[in-house]
Formats: C-alpha cells, structure tokens, sequence
C-alpha cells in the first residue's frame, strides 16, 4: 500500500487519530454521520449511477436497429415522403417506451428484493450499537467486528482479541495475519505486506473479536485503489451463453434474407429507397428486439414469485441456473438435520463417563474466539460447568484444514493447552490416554486406537456426532501457543452430540428427486454419522469418497468416482471445490449450499451459489441466492419456479423462430413473382409493433407441470430444428394465403398486401396458445392477461382497415368474404401447426 496511506491509518497513536477524525471510542452520533456520508458518498467501490429515467430512455436510442429506422424516418422525410416519416417515427418512439417502462419496472423489482439481503454491519452511534448497511459507513465511524464479518472499510484497530484476518484479496498470502492493537506499526515484520494494527476492505475475520476506526471508504481504500487491477469479467454463465448463440443465429438468418431482398428488387429494377425501406422493415420484424425485455421481465417476475417463496435472488441469471441444476452439493447440518444440536454424553476412550471431558471441552469453547459452531454452542448451554478460575493465554484459532482449536489457559500456575476438533485428527496428534476410572496416563498404542476408532464408529452409526477432546501440560509461563504444541497429547475423551434428521427434509429430498436433481452429501463429518441421517431421511447411499482418499486420486480417478458417490466426507475447503469442478467438467449443473467462512470459494465455483439469511457475511456475499429458510423444501420450491421462468423465455423464443419467421421467409419469397412488395414497409413495422404488444403478458404465463419435472438448457440446434420444422409450415399457408388473394379475389396491390396484413397477425399471434405448451392447448391453460392481450390485438389487426388510421398505412377494407376465408384458413393453420409439434416432440425430439 501507499506509505502515505498507511501513515493515516497505521502510524501514530490511537488518541490522536481519533482526534484527527473528530470521532471517539464511542463512535458518531447520528445526525454527523449523516453529514459525512452526503459529503463522502456512499461506501463502496464504484458508486452506482443514479438512475435518471430519461438519459436512461434516450440511451434505448443507441441500439443499432433503432438508429438505422431512424435514419430512414430521415430519408423518408428528405424524399417527400412525410406520412411514412411520421409512421415510422410513431412506432420506433412507442417501441422505445414499451421496452423501457418494462425494463425499468423489472429493474426496479429486483433492486427492491436485493437491499432484502444486503450486508450490514455493527457500529456504535450515539454511543450505543446498531446495525447499518455497509454502504452507510463514514470515516470516524467506530466498527465492532467478529469471525466471519467482511471488514467494511480501511480501519485502525482500538481493541482486539486474537484477531486473525484473511487478506489473501490484498496480498496474495495464503494464511490469515494475526492483527493487534498496538499504537505504532514500527514493531511490524519489514516484510509485513500490510501493518498489523490495521485492518482493510476486502478482508475477513477467521477469529477473533475488535473494535476498529474506519479511516478510508468507499474508492479511498486500498483496495479502491486497485480495484479495476482485480475486476474480472465472470465466466459468462450457460444463460448468457445461450442468448448469445441464439442471437448469433437470428443475425446469420437476418443478413442473408436482407441481401437477398435487396438484390432481388435491385434486379428488378424496383426503387431504391422502397427497397431499402423495405429490407430494413424486413430486418425489424426478423429481429426478436422484445426478447431483452422478455427476459428481463420473466426473470424480475421469477425473482418476485421466488421471494415469495422465501428465496431472494442476488443475480438475476442465476434463476435460470437454479432451473438447470441436476446435482446439488451440501453439508447436512441445518439442511438434512434440526441443527438443534444437544450435548448427551462425555465419555473416555473405552466408552465409560467422563466428567473430565466435559469440563476441557467447557474451557476450550468458552475461550475460543472465532466463530462459535452449533457444538460449541452445545456445550456451552451445560449449565453445571463452570470456568473455576482458569484464565485465558493464548490461541491457535480453527481452521479447516486442521479441523481443531487449541487454547492455552492457566489456572493458580499451570498452564495447559486444550484442543478440540475433529476426533481423528486429535486422535492423531495423541501419545497417552487418560481413562475416566483414573489411574495415571496409559500409552495410546495401536489397540487402544482401534478401540477409539470402533468407539467412533459406533456411536457413528447411531447417528451421534462426536468431537475429540485432548490436553497438554505446559511449560509454566508459557506466553504462546503454536502449530507445533499440538503434539505428544492426552486424549481424554469424546464429547458426543445429538442432531436429529430434520423431519421436512424427507418430503424436500423426494422432492428434489422428483426434479431431477440429485443431492450430493459435501461435510466434514465424518462417513458413519452422515450415512446413518441419510437413511433415516430416504436419501440412498450409492457410495462414499472420504476426504483422505480423495486426496490421493487424480482428476480421472476423480471423474471415475463421482457418479457413484453420494457422500463426500471429511473433506477439507479446497476439496469441497475440487468436487464441485469435477461436476462441472463432467456436464453437470451444480448447485451449492453453505452458510460458512470456508464456503465462499466453493460457493464461487458452483454454477449457482446458495446461501441463507443467517450465514456469514463472507458467504452471503460469494452467494448468488439467498434462502431466508434453512430447508430444502424452500430450494425445490425455487427450483420449480427457475423452470417456469425459462420456460416462459423459451416460449417466446419458439414464437419468434417459427411463425414471426416463416412469415418473414414469405415476404423474402414473395419478392421474386409478386409485381409490388407483398407489404410495405410501414405495414411490416406496425405489424411487428402489434405482434410484440401481443406478447407482453408471456413473463405472467402459466407452465405446464412436465416443463419443471427436469432440468432444461439452452440448446441452440433445437431451436433451429423447430424453427426450420414449423417455419415452413407458416410460410406454406401464407404462399396459400397469396394465391387465393391473387386468383380467387384477384386482389390489387392495395388488398394484397391488407389481407395478408390481416392474416398474417392473426396467424402469428393466435400460434401462441398452440405453441406455448407441449401438450393439448384446451387443457393447458394460458394466462388469462396473454389471452387478452393476444385476441386485443387480433381485433385491432381486423379493425384497422375499415379506420381512417388504416388509411395512414396503406390498408383498405377487406370484403367479409375475404375475411371469413383468412378466418377459415388461420383456423386451419393452428391445427396444422399443433399436428406438427406433436409430431416433432414425440418423433424426432423427445429428449431435448
């Protein structure tokens, strides 16, 4: 960091920086609080452009489609030709607003529905302690900080206990710094990446408890100022991928048809500018320009349903991962059992009471300083136990690589180191034995082990957890503890939990398997406890991959193993991500749902990322969804609705690449025999403009049940086999269209191109009800505002020729008996159409 930055924070004495910030040890009052933050700005890294409504509805009139009809509105109006100017205007100005008062209405949802779930932090104001929302902290604000909080800002610590702060984002090192409050940073280490009574924005608290100052906010942190060095465009995920494969489609289908309109009329000697005018029309209407605010719509519509649902989405795109998920990785804890964890036994290494090892177990959890585990919690709520006069040391905080905690006390001059953790690993680092019948210390030789082990596995088996428990005595006047103390230990014991099956998670687990998802145990503990709640739960074990064995496969042996594992134990942080990749590369779409400080790279890695409303800020941060329920219930409930909402997107894609196109084949087509345009340009355009506010009510449509029961992606050569099955079925009955037009009603070009107008919409509007469902469209129900919307809209298309408006486009009145003929033949067209998709799903693509 910059010298001159780490003076401010670092350098001098605590009483004076708090001097320089005109603050105290009992933080800001309110209403300076509030002055500072409307002179500083909110505290975060890049301020969020406020949102003015009309740069934001004049930047709609950059996109590339829109400036080219303008620029022909301008050369319509050049060449003498001011009704077309004024029609084309109309509608680019309505087609502008109609994109942006749904995006904005969309945007604004799901804006909402984040500050639901956006980080806060503890803080004293007017001498008392609060909760704010991270972005209102100011300089001179006093922050209270625990394991597994996100450190808000750039701040000099006051007090702290056994502070351990990750700042790998910083510096690159790969353990957490131990932080003090001291009143200079002189005593630092010259190789110190940062100064040790100073903690900064982007790091996280593994252990430990301080009180801090912030100095720097917002872009004057350190990390603000090399935040544009670390941002990185995220991988983009299979949502983005998809719309971008099929936009590349519709592009390619695009350009080819525009150049052969153009060459066709220009070989025809037809005029220049109706030419163009003519392609250009032919280019909008080939253009799914409603599909950004479709998707945009359906997905804040799926984030309002999904909250309701008591799941809020972070990332909008992520809904369409939840929807596509087919393995879900998560521990057990709170999620298959009650995480109402009881303390019901303490016994020694033979199975036999152990009042010893309660009250070790009692001193190392009421010491500790990181965060405080359900066990821990546990054995603090024994209300017999007492500290007796031990007093604390030292430290060597949990981490889950090691799977324990050690904490040096003292009581009237002896000093002993306690540690806690998992029980083979302490089982591990045990020479000696210490029986609960008394009798001194015996070796722990090989049988004593295997009799520990059995133990373990027995009590496994039923379903208890059990934490391993040991001691040391130390030297007297021993100051520190370190990694190598934890060796040459007494076992003392286990402490054994109860945490019994959750009793919704049977009903969730069914559910999930009825989804087609398939739930894969992630945990530290260990393999016989986590399979007897599995059992218990429904939930077949296929197989099990212990975090030591896996440690010793290479990815292929990994590739191997994981379709037939179904419990992953014991398993240290990177192996949590390791499997969660390996999924990945294997085709998978997975899922992953944690609540810990060792969760976020994990979280990070799955497609879609689930946190819930209690974990810690690292975790709720990593997340892309937030469950406000720990239950799995809640998950297949979001799950469901991430299909429907892909779903709905998918509908409106199947419309556009069937009917909408092969209707514009037909005009591409109709060029090289018809005399004049099948349509003139400005008919296309409001045809377009009509077709798409028939589809604005898609977001609020019903889906069909099978449409939820599996995963679906975006498949780019399905939609392309659809549309080139279906589209020429549309184009088939407009060539009919254009020769009863021409040789039964010997149209002129003025009823031509009205009838096929006519036809056209309701053609192209009407498909929806057929093609919005896979199955019959009289038992599927539509929405009753698409239903509106669409039969609105075809009684406009049939209207309008007998108006003066009508007129303004070229259109004239059409016969009656025309009319019941494009009735009749549209009818046909829809039986026609929903034969086919029958045809097409059950034949030839029944899987996609």
């Amino acid at each position: 960091m910059t010298e001159s930055k780490a003076g401010d924070i670092a350098g001098g004495t605590v009483a004076d920086l708090l001097n320089r910030l005109a603050t105290g040890t009992a933080g800001l009052a309110s209403d300076e609080a509030a002055r500072r933050l409307a002179a500083d700005g909110p505290n975060q890294l890049e301020e969020r452009a406020k949102r003015r409504l009309l740069i934001d509805f004049l930047g709609r009139f950059k996109n590339p489609l829109v400036l080219v009809l303008l620029a022909a509105a301008a050369i319509a109006a050049v060449t003498g030709d001011p009704p077309s100017f004024f029609i084309i205007t109309t509608i680019v100005l309505l087609s502008v607003l109609l994109d942006f008062v749904q995006e904005h209405r969309a945007q604004s949802a799901a804006e909402s529905l984040q500050k639901k779930v956006a980080l806060s932090v503890s803080v004293l104001r007017d001498s008392k302690q609060r909760e704010i929302p991270v972005t209102e902290i100011v300089r001179g604000d006093v922050v209270l900080l625990a394991a597994g909080d996100l450190v808000p800002a750039d701040c000099r610590l006051i007090e702290a206990k056994d502070l351990f702060v990750n700042q790998a984002l910083l510096t690159g090192e790969p353990y957490p710094a131990e932080k003090q409050a001291t009143d200079s940073a002189a005593a630092d280490p010259p190789d110190a990446a940062l100064p040790a009574n100073a903690v900064f924005m982007g790091s996280s608290v593994v252990s430990g408890t301080a009180k801090a100052v912030a100095v720097h906010t917002g872009r004057a942190t350190e990390l603000g100022g090399i935040a544009h060095s670390l941002r990185k465009e995220p991988p983009p995920t299979a949502f983005a991928i998809g719309l971008r494969d099929f936009g590349l489609l519709i592009v390619r289908l695009t350009v080819l048809l525009v150049f052969f309109v153009l060459l066709v009329n220009l070989l025809f000697h037809r005029p220049l500018i109706e030419s163009f005018l003519f392609a250009l029309a032919l280019a909008v209407g080939l253009t799914p320009e409603l599909l950004p605010m479709i998707v945009s719509v359906t997905l804040a519509r799926g984030a309002l349903r999904m909250a309701e649902k008591n799941v809020i989405v972070k990332r909008l795109s992520a809904i369409h991962d939840l929807g596509s998920m087919d393995i879900l990785c998560s521990d057990k804890t709170g999620t298959l059992t009650e995480a109402h964890i009881a303390l019901v036994r303490e016994v020694d290494l033979t199975g036999a009471d152990s009042r010893h090892v309660l009250q070790l177990a009692y001193l190392n959890a009421a010491f500790e300083t990181g965060l405080k585990s359900p066990l821990d919690q546990a054995i603090l709520d024994i209300k017999d136990v007492a500290l007796d006069g031990w007093s604390k040391i030292d430290e060597v905080p949990f981490d889950f690589e090691r799977r324990r905690v050690s904490v040096l006390v003292e009581k009237a001059g002896k000093r002993m180191l306690v540690v806690k953790g998992a029980p083979e690993d302490v089982l591990k680092l045990a020479s000696h034995y210490e029986p609960a019948a008394g009798g001194g210390l015996v070796p722990l030789d090989d049988a004593a082990r295997a009799a520990a082990l059995a133990l373990l596995a027995k009590f496994g088996q039923e379903g208890l957890r059990l934490l391993g428990v040991a001691w040391r005595e130390m030297v007297p006047g021993t100051a520190h503890c370190h990694l190598g103390d934890e060796a040459d230990l007494t076992f003392a014991g286990f402490a054994v939990f109860l945490d019994p099956p959750k009793q919704s998670a049977r009903a969730a687990l069914e559910a999930l398997a009825h989804l087609n998802v398939s739930v894969r145990i992630v945990t530290g503990d260990n393999e016989h406890v986590t399979r007897h709640v599995c059992e218990a739960l429904g939930l077949s074990v296929d197989g099990v991959l212990t975090g030591p064995e896996l440690a010793t496969l290479t990815d292929e042996a990994l590739f191997a193993r994981l379709e037939g594992t179904t419990l992953f134990c014991r398993v240290a942080p990177a192996q949590k991500s390791r499997i969660i990749g390996a999924f990945r590369k294997r085709g998978h779409v997975v899922g992953y749902l944690g609540d810990g400080i060792n969760d976020a790279p994990s979280l990070q890695e799955a497609d879609v990322g689930l946190s819930v409303a209690d974990a810690v800020d690292v975790a709720k941060q990593a997340a892309a969804m937030i469950l406000l329920k720990t239950d799995l219930g809640v998950l297949a409930d979001g799950v469901r609705e991430g299909r429907r909402t892909f779903a709905n997107i998918m509908k409106y894609v199947m419309m556009e690449t069937s009917s909408n196109f092969g209707n514009m084949f037909s005009m591409a087509g109709g060029v090289l025999f018809l005399p004049f345009l099948p349509m003139l340009p400005v008919q296309i355009l409001l045809n377009n403009l009509l077709y798409d506010v028939s589809q604005i009510a898609i977001p609020l449509d019903e889906v069909d049940a099978e449409m939820a029961e599996r995963p679906r992606h975006w498949n780019v050569r399905f939609v392309r086999n659809f549309m080139l099955v279906l589209g020429p079925v549309s184009s088939l009955f407009d060539f009919l269209a254009f020769a009863l037009l021409l040789l039964v009603f010997h149209a002129g070009a003025r009823l031509f191109q009205t009838g096929w107008f006519v036809e056209s919409l309701m053609t192209q509007v009407l498909v929806v009800f057929v093609i919005r469902t896979r199955g019959n469209p009289f038992t599927s129900r539509p929405h009753r505002l698409l239903v509106a919307s669409a039969l609105a809209i075809v009684a406009v298309a049939i209207a309008l020729p007998y108006t003066f408006i009508g007129g303004w486009f070229g259109l004239v009145p059409v016969p009656a008996v025309l009319l019941l003929t494009l009735a009749g033949m549209t009818a046909l067209y829809l039986l026609t159409v929903e034969g086919v998709k029958r045809w097409f799903y059950t034949r030839h693509f029944a899987a996609q």
